[in-house]
């Protein structure tokens, strides 16, 4: 088992940035590749970005591409998503994930959720 919890979401204005933490207990974090999703209300969860174990390779998906950054850190155990340039059509609820699979922009590979942390972007 891999329990994850997010933090570092809140209330920002459009053009402003966050820094989401992704804090990883129980079994080794530095086996799992780590994602995170986004989910806005009334759509379906979606991929942001991912990075595999070892930080060998990152994805990202295109709305996240030049304004996110994501990264890790296997001695704290812990994953980050810096997000700049923040629009109102980031507003979500984010969500880091564990997977084994290789498939890390695919939800179905993740194995451990988090509980999701709330990011406002005000227009």
């Amino acid at each position: 088992q891999v329990q994850l919890v997010e933090s570092g979401g809140g209330l920002v204005q459009a053009g402003g940035s966050l820094r989401l933490s992704c804090a990883a207990s129980g079994r080794a974090f530095s086996n799992y590749h780590m994602g995170w999703f986004r989910q806005a209300p009334g759509k379906a969860r979606e991929f942001v970005a991912a990075i595999k174990w070892s930080s060998s390779a990152t994805y990202y998906a295109d709305s996240a591409k030049g304004r996110f950054t994501i990264s890790r850190d296997n001695a704290k155990n812990t994953g980050y998503l810096q997000m700049n340039s923040l629009k109102a059509e980031d507003t979500a609820v984010y969500y880091c994930a564990a997977a084994r699979g290789y498939e890390v922009t695919l939800r179905g590979s993740y194995d451990y959720w988090g509980q999701g942390t709330q990011v406002t972007v005000s227009s």
